[in-house]
C-alpha cells in the first residue's frame, strides 16, 4: 500500500489528474508537537494515505510438552538437547544462547546471564542492548555440567556452544549449524518447528500459569511488558474460564 500510494503520489506532483483524485492532502500538526521535517513542509498540506487496511494479527505458534519431548529425544548429542531445553526453559533467542560465554552461568546461584556483545565471533546477535540475569531451574545446571563434562571435555573456547562434531572443531557455533539441526529434527520427527517457537511455547505457557506479564517480559528481556502483552494476547476461551474459575468468578450466586 506504502509502494502504490507513493507511486499516485509521484504521478499526481507530475499533474496527472486522475492521479491527484487517489491522493488526500491533510495540514501538518499547529499543535506543540513539531516534526522532525517541520522547516522543510512549513505548515503546507501533506500528502497522506486515503485508505489504509487493517492487518490480521498472526498468533505465535507453540509447541506442546509432547512435541517438545519428542524434538528433545530426537536430538543424537547432549549439547544440541541442552541448546533445544535451554531455549524452552528460558525462552532464549537462538542468537542470545548462541552467544552465551562460561562466565554467563553463575552454577551456584542458579542464574543465567544474558550479556549483549559486537564481538561474537560467529555473530550472534542478542537483540537488547541491556545486559539481563535469569533464572535456571537445577535441572538445566545439571545439564550443562553434563554437556562439560561427557562432550566439551578439553575443548578450549570461551563459548559454550562450539562445534565439536563437525569442523572447524572448537570454533563457535553459527546461525547455519543451527538451522541445520532444525532441518535435522524436523525430518526425523515430522514435527514442522522453528526454534523461536520455543520463545513462544514458553511465554504462553506462564502466561496461562498465571504468571504476571512484567515478569515473563523480564525473562524475555523486552523492553516493554507492553510487547510482550501485545504479542501473547491470544488466550482463548478456556483459559480465560480457567482464570475466572481460579479467581473465584463462579461462586456468585446465580441471579435467577
Amino acid at each position: 500500500m506504502a509502494a502504490l500510494f507513493s507511486f499516485y503520489d509521484w504521478q499526481a506532483r507530475n499533474g496527472v489528474v486522475v492521479a491527484q483524485s487517489l491522493v488526500a492532502w491533510r495540514r501538518v500538526n499547529r499543535g506543540g508537537y513539531r516534526p522532525f521535517l517541520q522547516h522543510v513542509t512549513g505548515g503546507r498540506p501533506v500528502a497522506t494515505r486515503p485508505l489504509r487496511v487493517r492487518q490480521s494479527r498472526r498468533l505465535p505458534r507453540t509447541l506442546t510438552e509432547e512435541q517438545l519431548l519428542t524434538l528433545v529425544e530426537a536430538c543424537e548429542h547432549l549439547r544440541d538437547r541442552f541448546l533445544l531445553l535451554l531455549m524452552a526453559e528460558t525462552g532464549m533467542r537462538v542468537g542470545q544462547a548462541l552467544g552465551l560465554r562460561h562466565a554467563d552461568f553463575v552454577s551456584h546461584r542458579r542464574e543465567l546471564r544474558i550479556v549483549p556483545r559486537r564481538d561474537n565471533a560467529n555473530g550472534a546477535r542478542a537483540k537488547t542492548f541491556d545486559e539481563h540475569t535469569i533464572p535456571i531451574s537445577a535441572g538445566l545446571v545439571r545439564l550443562y555440567t553434563g554437556y562439560m563434562f561427557d562432550e566439551y571435555g578439553q575443548c578450549d573456547s570461551d563459548y559454550v556452544f562450539v562445534n565439536l562434531f563437525a569442523q572447524p572443531y572448537g570454533r563457535p557455533l553459527r546461525y547455519q549449524a543451527v538451522h541445520q539441526l532444525v532441518r535435522r529434527l524436523r525430518a526425523r520427527t515430522g514435527i514442522h518447528f522453528t526454534l523461536h517457537m520455543l520463545r513462544h511455547s514458553r511465554a504462553t505457557e506462564l502466561l496461562r500459569a498465571g504468571v504476571n506479564v512484567d515478569v515473563v517480559s523480564r525473562l524475555l528481556t523486552h523492553r516493554s511488558s507492553t510487547t510482550t502483552s501485545q504479542t501473547y494476547a491470544h488466550l482463548d476461551v478456556e483459559d480465560l474460564r480457567a482464570e475466572l474459575t481460579r479467581h473465584g468468578a463462579w461462586d456468585r450466586k446465580d441471579p435467577t
